[in-house]
């Protein structure tokens, strides 16, 4: 453990339902959560739920340590899979019990937490991108000529079900194409869309 354990439980201890959002990305607390029990799932949030998954914590066990060696914002989402108990323990606390360790091993704290918090960074923005590069490539994919010169995707099937054969949520696929529209490569929000900007798209998409 990063705290001993009489530091730990000098705190109360919270139960949390299934569902809970204990962090989000990029925010910054004064606290320090420890799991004492349940389950936790890390990754990016859509709207209400967590869309992608990139591991799962599981008590007892420091929520997402690396930012709070460093104090730095949070790398993920965090949401309860399971009822959790936790226990809030205060940064400043964290730190001093840090700070007792001898020179070698905090050194040595320090240098995995960074690798790990870069790590953990990487996988978000790669998780985000490959949602963005799948929906561009299936766009491209589907899209039928027009007089003019224009590109149209017709949508046979429920955005849901696109949804589902692209493995993302269908909050993720609303929201990628809401950043499309925004960006000027598609236009349209009903069952045609237009393919504006052919080839941004096939930069995103990487083919």
């Amino acid at each position: 453990m990063f705290a001993q354990e009489s530091l730990i439980n000098a705190h109360a201890r919270e139960t949390l339902a299934a569902g809970t959002v204990l962090q989000r990305r990029s925010a910054r607390s004064d606290e320090v959560m420890f799991i004492e029990s349940g389950v936790v799932g890390l990754g990016v949030m859509g709207d209400d739920e967590l869309e992608h998954c990139l591991g799962l914590a599981q008590g007892p066990c420091w929520l997402e340590p690396s930012a709070a060696v460093l104090q730095t914002a949070w790398a993920v989402d965090a949401v309860a899979q399971s009822t959790v108990w936790v226990r809030r323990v205060p940064m400043a606390e964290f730190q001093m019990s840090l700070q007792a360790c001898c020179t070698g091993v905090h050194s040595m704290l320090l240098d995995m937490a960074r690798l790990h918090q870069q790590q953990t960074e990487v996988a978000v923005s790669r998780l985000v991108k490959d949602a963005e590069g799948r929906c561009a490539q299936w766009l491209i994919q589907h899209a039928r000529g027009r007089e003019g010169g224009q590109f149209v995707v017709e949508f046979q099937d429920r955005k849901r079900q696109v949804a589902q054969l692209l493995g993302i949520a269908p909050e993720t696929l609303s929201r990628v194409f809401k950043l499309l529209r925004e960006r000027g490569m598609i236009s349209g929000t009903g069952r045609i869309v237009e393919l504006v900007d052919m080839p941004a798209l096939t930069q995103l998409a990487g083919v």
